[in-house]
C-alpha cells in the first residue's frame, strides 16, 4: 500500500513538473510585463467597407460579399517600417497583428488555405513584412490569431450572427488546421507573444485550449501567450476571473482597464477610436483620454494594447499618427514613469494613479484641475522629496491620516504630469493602499 501511495505521489509530482514547465518562464513574463505599452493592429480586406472585422460579415456585408473582398484587396500604400516606426514613435515596445482574425482570412502567404494576402493583388507577406520591420526597429513582434473561423468549412459556425451548428463540419480536422498554421507562424516568424480569441463559442472546449497551449510550448516554450485560449478572460466585463481555470500567461480587460492586481499579469486592449478595424470619421480618442488609460493601466500593474486599423490602401489614418505621436512626446519626459515599474501602492481612481520603481512613487495628476491630492499615509515609509519631472519643488504637509500634495499652480489645466516622491526606503515593498 505504502508503495503505491508512493508511486501516485511521484506520479502527481511529476505531473506537476511537466505543468510547470509548459508555462512561460518568470524572466519572460517580467520583460513582458515591463513594456507596459504595444500597438494593436486590426486589419483585412474589411477596410474596403470600413465595417468592423469579422463582426460585420452577414449583417452589414453579406457573407458573399464580404468573402469576396479579397479579390479586390490592394493596399498598395503599406509600408511596415512606417507602420513600425509609428509605434516606436509613439513609444510602444511590442507589435501585435491579426494575422487572422474570425473572418478566417489570412494576411501571410499561409500554404493550408487560398484565403489569404497571396491570393489577393497585393500578393504580399504582410506580416512577414511586420516582422522584419519590428526586428529592425527593436520592437517585439506579436501575432494575433482567432480561435473560432466563421469562413472555415470545418468550424461548426459560420456566422455571428447565425449560431446553428453544421453537422458537416469536424473540430477535430479544424483543429488540425490551426495547428499545421500555427506551427507556420512559429517557424516563419518566431513571434515573441501570441493573442489568441474567438473561444467564447460553443464549439471550442477549455481542454481543445489546454491543448492548444501545450502545443505551442514545445514548438516555442517562451512564447508569451493570453489567455484567450480557455473560456476564464475578464474581457469587456473586466469580470474576476478563477485563476485554476485560467488558460495562458496573462489576462485580457477589453475596452475596460484592468483591475489592479500585483500577482497575476493582465494587458487591456483599447481602440483608439471606436471600431477596431477602420472606419471613416470614426471618433477618435481625445490625448487626455489616452494618457489617463495609459496611466491607470500601468498604474494597476498592466500592460496597455491600443489598436490602430489601417485604411484600405494600408496607410494608418494621419489624425491617428499624429495622437500616437503626442502620447510618445508625453513619453519622452514620462517613460520613468511607465517602463519598467510596478502598479500601486494606491489604487488607481478619476484623480490620480500611482507607479513606483526604487525609492521612488510616481504620482499621474489625471485630474489637473484640482489644487491638491490627498494620499493616505504610507506604512513605515516618509516622502523625503517631492518634485516634477522637470525638477520643480512641490510642498508635501504630513497629516495624522493624509499626506497632501499641493499641485504646480502653473500646470492647472494642462495635459496630465507625473509628481515624483522620493522615500526613505523601498517603495516596492509597499502593500496596496486602497
Amino acid at each position: 500500500m505504502y508503495k503505491k501511495f508512493v508511486y501516485s505521489a511521484l506520479l502527481i509530482l511529476l505531473f506537476t513538473t511537466v505543468k510547470a514547465q509548459l508555462k512561460t518562464s518568470d524572466a519572460v513574463m517580467k520583460d513582458f510585463m515591463s513594456m507596459r505599452f504595444g500597438m494593436f493592429i486590426h486589419w483585412g480586406p474589411v477596410s474596403l467597407r470600413g465595417t468592423e472585422i469579422g463582426w460585420s460579415r452577414d449583417k452589414q456585408v453579406s457573407k458573399e460579399e464580404y468573402d469576396s473582398l479579397y479579390k479586390e484587396f490592394d493596399p498598395v500604400l503599406f509600408n511596415a517600417d512606417a507602420i513600425v516606426n509609428t509605434a516606436k514613435a509613439a513609444g510602444m515596445k511590442y507589435l501585435t497583428i491579426t494575422a487572422r482574425h474570425h473572418d478566417g482570412f489570412c494576411l501571410w502567404p499561409s500554404k493550408f488555405t487560398d484565403y489569404n494576402i497571396a491570393n489577393t493583388p497585393f500578393k504580399k507577406d504582410v506580416v512577414g513584412a511586420l516582422n522584419e520591420a519590428c526586428k529592425k526597429q527593436g520592437i517585439k513582434f506579436c501575432i494575433y490569431y482567432s480561435v473560432l473561423d466563421w469562413h472555415h468549412p470545418d468550424y461548426p459556425i459560420h456566422s455571428a450572427h447565425n449560431q446553428t451548428i453544421d453537422p458537416n463540419a469536424s473540430m477535430s480536422r479544424y483543429i488540425t488546421y490551426m495547428k499545421d498554421q500555427l506551427k507556420e507562424l512559429i517557424t516563419k516568424y518566431d513571434p515573441y507573444m501570441l493573442w489568441f480569441d474567438g473561444q467564447w463559442e460553443s464549439p471550442w472546449t477549455g481542454e481543445m485550449g489546454k491543448d492548444i497551449y501545450a502545443y505551442l510550448k514545445k514548438l516555442k516554450p517562451d512564447v508569451v501567450i493570453n489567455n484567450r485560449l480557455g473560456k476564464e478572460f475578464g474581457g469587456v466585463e473586466n469580470k474576476n476571473i478563477d485563476l485554476t481555470k485560467m488558460v495562458g500567461d496573462y489576462d485580457t480587460p477589453e475596452q475596460v482597464v484592468g483591475r489592479l492586481n500585483m500577482a497575476m499579469p493582465w494587458e487591456s486592449c483599447f481602440t483608439i477610436c471606436d471600431q477596431w478595424a477602420w472606419k471613416p470619421n470614426d471618433k477618435m480618442k481625445s490625448l487626455k483620454t489616452c494618457l489617463s488609460i495609459l496611466s491607470k493601466t500601468a498604474g494597476g500593474n498592466g500592460n496597455l494594447l491600443l489598436n490602430v486599423g489601417p485604411m484600405a490602401d494600408g496607410r494608418i489614418e494621419a489624425r491617428q499618427i499624429t495622437r500616437l505621436k503626442e502620447i510618445g512626446d508625453w513619453l519622452q519626459l514620462n517613460g520613468a514613469a511607465i517602463y519598467n515599474t510596478s502598479g500601486g501602492p494606491y489604487t488607481p481612481t478619476d484623480n490620480y494613479a500611482t507607479t513606483r520603481k526604487g525609492n521612488k512613487i510616481y504620482l499621474h495628476v489625471l485630474n489637473t484641475d484640482t489644487a491638491a491630492i490627498a494620499l493616505k499615509n504610507l506604512p513605515s515609509r516618509k516622502i523625503v522629496k517631492a518634485q516634477t519631472m522637470k525638477g520643480e519643488a512641490v510642498a508635501v504637509k504630513n497629516e495624522s491620516e493624509y499626506t497632501t500634495i499641493a499641485l504646480p499652480p502653473g500646470l492647472a489645466h494642462t495635459t496630465e504630469y507625473i509628481i515624483v516622491l522620493e522615500l526613505d526606503g523601498n517603495a516596492e515593498t509597499i502593500p496596496v493602499i486602497d
